[in-house]
């Protein structure tokens, strides 16, 4: 009898340790199972605050020649009720609706039904086909690479409409931009809807979706891993990429045009705006297969976070400079031009460099040089959901020998200098410093958190080799 008991016991341990060991290895990748209060509270303001955020800012340039202070001003006065700016607030229009519809299907056409060619003449680039990273369940997903191919096609005929068969006006985004907002949320909350709902009744693989329990959390950071329709059609790849960072350099270029309008000429500033943001944006699209290796696309799961904000939050808030410039624009002196030029140059080339090592020692597997010598590593593993062990190696050399996040230190370097090229008179077109040093910031301990989940006691032996995260000797 005893003996039984103890067998009993004995297997009832096994079972329980195999149920931890299965949910300590679903918890390795992606979001969190369970949602504490801050992280809920964090969700439901983002939720309702972040529409009005984008809201108010446009309104601001709008209405207040891009005075953040004076609406709130107006207000609290008595000057003005928000019904008086929301009644001067442009609304959806046929025109905007037609204008954005076309856009999405342009990008989804571009996306979907032209191969990439631009890998078979373009030495060192990456495109068509190719594989991701492995997801929690142990897939390899395939991707059509063509980012690069749809941006020039989209550029070519634009400038080309400029040029020669004006169709329309090269001012024709920054002429509709408040009711192309309207369009854009409308898409966003569409695709985010759709993805949950998806996620809940035909997912493209269930041991990647992952449920909380808790409608807004799931809702905004997502259940589906990787969420497809059809064999190619990737949520998360079309939407990080098109149709908001190719409409990027198109939206600062209408900017510009915009400026030639109304003043006859444009400024040195906006030239710099279109150049070093069109750098990043380029540089995205000629590394948009390495970018299949990142947090977006290995971590994060397709929501409300990625959906809404690839359509609205990036497109609207990352340029705000050259609204800004729109309606101040700022003739830099020589001196302040090349040294924010520069700043913006080394900000690139450090991000640059620094995911151009980690890539090559991945590529490599370390049988390379970083710096003229083999890089130093530390060996480390990890489990996937279906019980497979896998091994790593965590690079402690180069750039990635000073901080662990070297790269996000360039980025904000550039982001610095996106928002100097607008002056001081405002505060509005240094928001984006200020929001990508939270969201960088942010990254870092949410990336970090997930890597000491993956790899344990290895990414603490990382950490003490490389101690700062972003600045040397200082953070």
């Amino acid at each position: 009898m005893a003996a039984h008991q103890e067998k009993k016991s004995s297997e009832e341990r096994k079972h329980k340790s195999a149920r931890n060991d299965t949910r300590t290895s679903q918890v390795q990748w992606g979001r969190a199972w369970e949602v504490d209060w801050f992280s809920l509270a964090s969700i439901l303001f983002l939720l309702m605050f972040a529409p009005l955020i984008v809201y108010y800012f446009i309104m601001s340039c709008d209405q207040y020649q891009c005075s953040l202070l004076d609406p709130l001003i107006d207000l609290l006065t008595g000057k003005k009720h928000l019904s008086d700016i929301w009644n001067k607030t442009p609304t959806l229009t046929y025109r905007a609706a037609g204008i954005y519809s076309l856009w999405v299907a342009f990008q989804v056409v571009l996306y979907l039904f032209i191969p990439d060619f631009c890998h078979k003449f373009l030495p060192g680039y990456v495109g068509g086909v190719q594989e991701g990273a492995v997801t929690p369940a142990g897939v390899v997903n395939k991707y059509q690479i063509n980012g690069l191919q749809a941006w020039i096609i989209t550029h070519v005929l634009w400038f080309a409409n400029a040029y020669y068969f004006h169709y329309f006006s090269p001012t024709i985004i920054f002429d509709n931009w408040i009711p192309l907002l309207w369009c854009a949320n409308i898409l966003g909350y569409v695709v985010s809807t759709f993805a949950m709902i998806k996620g809940y009744f035909f997912p493209t693989n269930a041991k990647d979706c992952k449920f909380t329990g808790n409608f807004f959390y799931d809702y905004m950071m997502g259940i589906e891993f990787n969420p497809r329709i059809g064999k190619w059609f990737d949520f998360k790849l079309f939407f990080n990429g098109r149709p908001g960072i190719v409409a990027w350099t198109l939206i600062n270029l209408s900017y510009a045009a915009k400026q030639q309008e109304l003043y006859g000429e444009v400024t040195n500033s906006m030239i710099l705006v279109n150049v070093l943001q069109g750098i990043y944006v380029l540089d995205y699209f000629w590394n948009e297969a390495w970018y299949l290796k990142t947090i977006d696309i290995c971590h994060d799961h397709f929501g409300w976070y990625l959906g809404w904000g690839d359509c609205v939050w990036l497109p609207y808030l990352y340029t705000l400079q050259g609204l800004y410039l729109v309606y101040h624009p700022v003739q830099l002196c020589t001196a302040n031009a090349i040294g924010i030029l520069l700043l913006g140059l080394i900000g690139y080339y450090i991000f640059r460099m620094t995911n151009h090592q980690k890539d090559l020692f991945r590529r490599t597997n370390g049988n390379c040089k970083i710096w003229g010598k083999k890089p130093e590593c530390i060996e480390c593993s990890y489990m996937s959901v279906d019980g497979t062990k896998h091994y790593s190696k965590l690079m402690t050399s180069g750039f990635w020998g000073w901080a662990r996040h070297f790269n996000y230190t360039g980025d904000l370097m550039g982001s610095l200098a996106y928002c100097l090229t607008c002056g001081f008179e405002h505060i509005l077109p240094y928001f984006y410093i200020v929001y990508m040093t939270i969201l960088l910031i942010h990254r870092c301990i949410r990336d970090e958190h997930r890597c000491f989940s993956k790899y344990g006691k290895d990414w603490k032996r990382y950490t003490a080799a490389v101690p700062y995260r972003l600045i040397p000797g200082v953070f």
